[in-house]
Formats: structure tokens, sequence, C-alpha cells
């Protein structure tokens, strides 16, 4: 039995992979070429129909009519990873923080500002876990798995470029 459904959605970023368990709940979304990024699997069933509502949010979003994802997703990360992932839900449309900053909104030491730049470059979410929202500490763009350019474009979108 398969136990992951895909689609592709067109995107201003390109064709977005995503995924979905047989409940409907997303467990990723993914750029072409990104780091770490999900491809489909020979045992994977294609349903487009699962997807129609994260469809029309991301269209909503790029199109500037939507602020905030209203989607169900689970994800399966480490206790460390969820707690990073969830900060990122936390970050307003249109803003910034840094990594300092979310390493402590979860209460971790500034010493783990690595780990949790690990962590928010794991994110199986892209777009929807507002990885793209996370700067460097000089306000430098750092880091994204989808690609610099992606992220220049998303906060570009969003206002904040």
């Amino acid at each position: 039995m398969t136990s992951t459904y895909w689609t592709n959605v067109a995107s201003p970023l390109g064709s977005l992979l995503l995924t979905a368990a047989p409940d409907g709940a997303l467990t990723s979304l993914s750029v072409p070429g990104q780091k770490g990024g999900r491809v489909v699997q020979d045992d994977w069933r294609q349903d487009r129909g699962l997807f129609r509502e994260a469809e029309e949010q991301l269209a909503a979003y790029f199109a500037g009519e939507l602020k905030e994802f209203r989607l169900t997703w689970r994800t399966d990360g480490s206790v460390f990873r969820e707690k990073v992932w969830a900060a990122l839900d936390d970050i307003p449309y249109g803003s910034t923080v840094t990594y300092g900053e979310i390493a402590a909104r979860i209460g971790a030491p500034r010493a783990a500002v690595r780990a949790v730049g690990g962590a928010i470059g794991a994110n199986p979410l892209l777009v929807v876990r507002p990885c793209h929202r996370v700067i460097g500490a000089d306000g430098t763009l750092t880091g994204y798995a989808g690609g610099l350019e992606r992220k220049v474009r998303l906060l570009t979108h969003e206002g904040v470029l």
C-alpha cells in the first residue's frame, strides 16, 4: 500500500513537488534542484486532488492575496528540529529574523546557532514554513536549500527587499 502521494504545482519558483500522507497532511514541498529536496519514488501515487487546497493557497500567496498558510502538515524530525521548524511558523509575512533570534525563541544557547541553521536547512516544507525569512546576524541573506536566488524572490515578493 502506498503511503506517499505527490503532485507538481506550477509557481514563480519553478515546478513545486508536494508530498502528502494518505490523510492529506502535507509532508514536503520541494523546489527544483533543492539541496536535500525530495524526488518522486516508484511506489508513490500521483493524486492532484489531494493537494487542491495547497495548490489554491500557494496560488493566492504568489498572487499577493495570502500572507499565512492554513494547511495541515506533518513533519518528521528530531525534537530539536521540530522546535526550530515550529519557530519558523511564528515569523510574520514581510519580516525577517536572524538565526540567533530563532535559537533564543526555542530556548537554545547562542552556541546553538549552527545547529539551528542546520535544522532550518533541513526544513521539508519550503515556502509554507517560511525558512526564507531567516537571515544572517549582519542582515545578509545566507543559506537557503532552494537557492539564494529563490530566497531573494520570496523576500522581494513579501516586500522585505
